[in-house]
């Protein structure tokens, strides 16, 4: 006799329906949909049965038949920049706990400052039809977003403008911040100050340069060529800027970095010279009060809360004009930036 080769029962991809509930209740579809949707009209004892069948069978409701009969998913998602950035945690915990007051599930993902990546994830959000989005732009055209936003998906951009159309946006003041961190180092005493940020596309890095320059122009200090580079936040890349303005025979005597990664990587350089340097760096950093680091602190909590709050006002129905909200940066003087020219 041939041997019947057994095939194992399936273990993933198959879940338990309302049909298995009702059948190992032992009652009917729509007093399980009642239990489950908590309706009336279901004795405590049918009940019982009905909750000790779901828990026995793992049973999980499936919302897409919700979602179709009420139009909304109760999902918004999130598009960072950089899910390891540690400027991204507090916001991302803050648009979540909105969410989440809201009845809202947050979908995150990260673009990692690629305009074709991000595209591809919002789009991906959008086909999960999630009723919102915020996202923390990598391109500067999102006009890819219009036929989404017409069919009703609310969007509010984040730390940086939308490019080419008309959305809601929540920054923080970068020309502010910067021009105030740079007066700080004029004020200790410094004229050659040198100024490390990020790739010169991105909104943040334009509007902290012009910070910088608005701060020099402001203290009649004619900036030379070399003390400003722009480029990538590669630790290699930065090290190479900052040896290179703090060498020569006139060598910058403070350095303004124009974000959290610029700025670790400037205090490892710092930390290997005899001679001190003066530093503000825009956005705080673990250990910087430790460090003894003078920032520009963005409150990056407050950015995350301001905008998932702006997105449910347009969920319940708010129309207005595309909102532009611009928050304070405030410095926080720990010794670096205090320090005089030697």
């Amino acid at each position: 006799m041939a041997e019947t080769t057994r095939h194992p029962e399936p273990r993933y991809g198959i879940r338990p329906t309302m049909k298995d509930v009702a059948a190992r209740a032992g009652v009917g579809l729509k007093t399980v949909s009642r239990v489950v949707n908590s309706e009336p009209g279901v004795t405590p004892d049918t009940e019982r049965r009905v909750q000790e069948a779901i828990e026995a069978l793992g049973f999980r409701r499936n919302d897409s038949a919700r979602v179709l009969r009420k139009g909304r998913t109760a999902s918004i998602g999130l598009v960072l920049e950089d899910l390891a950035d540690p400027f991204y945690g507090p916001l991302s915990r803050a648009v979540e706990e909105v969410a989440r007051a809201h009845g809202a599930l947050l979908i995150n993902g990260s673009s990692a400052e690629d305009p074709e990546r991000e595209q591809e994830l919002v789009l991906a959000l959008c086909a999960r039809r999630v009723d919102g989005l915020i996202v923390i732009p990598a391109a500067d055209d999102h006009r890819y977003l219009e036929p989404e936003i017409k069919a009703g998906v609310a969007t509010v951009f984040v730390d940086r403008p939308a490019g080419r159309i008309d959305a809601d946006m929540v920054l923080s003041d970068s020309f502010g911040g910067a021009r105030e961190g740079v007066a700080h180092l004029i004020a200790h005493g410094h004229r050659r100050i040198g100024f490390i940020g990020d790739q010169p596309r991105i909104h943040t890095a334009t509007e902290r340069l012009r910070g910088y320059h608005a701060a020099m122009t402001e203290a009649g200090i004619t900036v030379e060529d070399s003390w400003v580079s722009l480029g990538s936040t590669d630790a290699d890349r930065v090290r190479a800027a900052a040896e290179g303005m703090l060498g020569g025979p006139e060598p910058v005597t403070a350095l303004f970095s124009g974000n959290n990664r610029v700025t670790v990587t400037v205090v490892r350089v710092l930390a290997e010279r005899e001679r001190p340097v003066a530093l503000v760096g825009f956005d705080d950093i673990e250990l910087a009060d430790l460090l003894g680091i003078t920032v520009i602190s963005q409150d990056a909590a407050a950015v995350g809360r301001s905008a998932a709050e702006h997105l449910f006002r347009r969920l319940d129905g708010a129309d207005h004009t595309p909102a532009r909200v611009e928050l304070p940066t405030r410095l926080i003087a720990r010794g670096s930036g205090e320090i005089r020219p030697a």
